[in-house]
């Protein structure tokens, strides 16, 4: 599953689904699709969101058991945090621009 974020003040932001979910959990809103975020509300999701980014970076790494994984330079994941920056300058502007956010 695909879900695309769109608002009138950004372009759209197309995210698997696993991790689009994570997302709008992290912004306090409920795993439904299709939703919105009312312009007044996007400063709130926005920061929820930035808070739990933050809170992940500082959080190790673990692998499937539980461990702390080393910086492998072959592993080539692309962490939560760098997934996050779209949606994040999304919301940033649609929050300066005062415009709902929906996805789909």
């Amino acid at each position: 599953m695909l879900v695309t974020f769109t608002c009138k003040a950004y372009a759209d932001i197309t995210m698997f689904g696993d991790v689009a979910l994570g997302m709008l959990k992290m912004m306090g809103h409920s795993e439904t699709v299709p939703g919105a975020i009312l312009a007044e509300d996007v400063p709130a999701a926005l920061d929820r969101l930035q808070r739990a980014v933050a809170t992940l970076k500082e959080t190790p790494a673990r692998n499937e058991s539980g461990e702390a994984r080393d910086n492998d330079p072959d592993e080539s994941r692309v962490s939560l945090a760098h997934r996050a920056l779209p949606l994040i300058e999304l919301l940033a502007a649609a929050a300066k621009e005062n415009c709902n956010v929906m996805w789909k």
